[in-house]
């Protein structure tokens, strides 16, 4: 039975604040991880996809989880019963699904369409996918979702350098608007609290804020039409798909006079830079948190900044990384930012108030060779090609210290019958031992003439050391008390 994961924190996909905080879910590879911040503890879910996970979309009540894959394979999880309830195939790779804030339907985005489905209810259903409309308008690849408030209308980002904002529901006055001003992608895109003002970010740093002349209150329902001759239209156009559309919705970038007429307007009211000092570095990842109008950007070279919209102003700028920050989370509160740099397979929490750490882990950044357990069970030392030695916690799963000494790959790694020193072989000709009181490289073993060492043992007293060269096919044995060298 599966109970655990160690060895990494995050592979790449979105990251997910639950409801009420305190815990932070991370795709790690094929799996979904729940770092609980309260407790301390990490949780690996018992179920897995067939490939990496890409995106992952919460419900606002944090019962159910939608993890889907890179090919656009879907599960639906309840995160109380840690059960997968439902399997979906969307045929090609997804971008981003987000849940409407009353919970009641979702949107994917896929190629250059989203599509909005009803979300699974408390009664059990033959599909818990039904699709209810197909949007279209972009030409590239969508990017971003954000829904408003009440779960009227939602924006989709896309690669075209546009925005889009689309109804929900059949809105007379706002069918579709589509929203320009960029050069480059669309990375993320906001709605403001109880508004229908908009913020949009781009790939080169670049942020429009948009202001609407309609409040979300003066969106008016259309009319009903016949709702026979549309069942009877909309099932005459399904045979001709492969896959159902739903209710099909064409958006049009320079809309006719006569369809603007006593429709939604939308005016840029300002539009600001993040990269005043020539420090043009590609914007990756945003978040934004409405209630404290907090914009957090992560960028490509590890840096990260805190804004106050809509003035722009700069709280904090600070660098947690030397690769790209790949994904952004903000909990409910405001108080604690989540970043994952996939490059390094990093996670961090960051309180940006205190200005310290939640969380920081990261994983091997290259593949882990060997692994021992302390002779009472508590730790698992592991040694990985990035020349790491890492020792877990197996009732948290979080690493509590990385020894960087080596400078080639760890090929072999135990623990002393006390279980209070570490022993790690490597390519760079030496064996290391580390002290778990101090934290620190206390003796280091050489042989005569440089050698790769491939394997490792010590006797039960802790006292004779030795390891076994994969080039010279020579045993060397050494003395732990005086670090020399015994025996070849």
């Amino acid at each position: 039975q599966f109970s655990g994961l160690l060895g990494t924190v995050y592979r790449r996909g979105n990251l997910s604040f639950t409801p009420d905080g305190n815990s932070l879910l991370s795709p790690v590879g094929n799996r979904i991880s729940v770092f609980d911040l309260k407790n301390n503890k990490c949780e690996t879910l018992p179920l897995a996809t067939r490939l990496n996970i890409v995106c992952v979309g919460l419900s606002p009540d944090g019962s159910l989880a939608i993890l889907i894959d890179e090919e656009g394979a879907a599960l639906l999880v309840s995160l109380i019963g840690k059960c997968v309830i439902h399997q979906f195939y969307f045929h090609k790779p997804v971008h981003s699904v987000s849940f409407s804030p009353d919970g009641k339907k979702f949107v994917v985005t896929k190629d250059n369409l989203a599509y909005l489905y009803h979300a699974p209810g408390k009664k059990r259903e033959f599909n818990a996918f039904v699709l209810d409309k197909t949007y279209y308008g972009p030409y590239d690849e969508t990017t971003c979702i954000d829904w408003t408030d009440d779960s009227k209308c939602f924006a989709v980002g896309s690669k075209d350098m546009s925005t889009w904002v689309f109804g929900a529901e059949r809105w007379a006055n706002l069918i579709y608007y589509s929203l320009g001003g960029h050069k480059d992608v669309i990375v993320a895109c906001f709605f403001e609290e109880n508004s229908l003002d908009l913020y949009t970010i781009s790939q080169d740093a670049a942020l429009c804020v948009w202001q609407c002349d309609t409040e979300l209150d003066g969106l008016k329902p259309m009319p009903p039409k016949d709702a026979a001759k549309e069942k009877k239209a909309a099932e005459d156009d399904e045979e001709l798909f492969e896959e159902p559309k739903g209710e099909e919705i064409h958006g049009k970038a320079d809309p006719s006079e006569q369809e603007t007429r006593n429709k939604v307007k939308y005016s840029r009211v300002a539009k600001y830079f993040f990269n005043k000092e020539g420090d043009f570095n590609n914007l990756t990842a945003a978040a934004y948190h409405k209630k404290t109008h907090l914009l957090v950007t992560g960028f490509a070279s590890g840096i990260f900044h805190l804004h106050e919209l809509p003035d722009f102003n700069l709280i904090h700028s600070l660098s947690i990384s030397d690769q790209r920050i790949a994904s952004i989370s903000i909990n409910c509160t405001g108080d604690w930012i989540a970043f994952g740099c996939s490059g390094l397979g990093q996670l961090l929490v960051w309180e940006w108030q205190s200005e310290s750490y939640v969380l920081k882990q990261q994983g091997h950044f290259n593949s882990m060779v060997s692994l021992a357990y302390s002779p009472d069970g508590q730790y698992i030392v592991t040694g990985g090609e990035d020349g790491k030695v890492k020792v877990w916690n197996t009732s948290s799963s979080f690493c509590f210290v990385t020894f960087t000494e080596h400078n080639s790959g760890v090929t072999a790694v135990t623990f002393t019958s006390t279980g209070y020193v570490v022993l790690s072989a490597s390519l760079d000709g030496t064996v290391r031992a580390f002290d778990l009181h101090r934290y620190r490289n206390f003796r280091t073993f050489t042989s005569p003439r440089p050698s790769q060492f491939s394997c490792l043992a010590v006797d039960s007293s802790g006292e004779i050391v030795a390891a076994g060269s994969q080039d010279s096919f020579e045993i060397f044995i050494w003395s732990m008390q005086s670090g020399r060298l015994l025996d070849v």
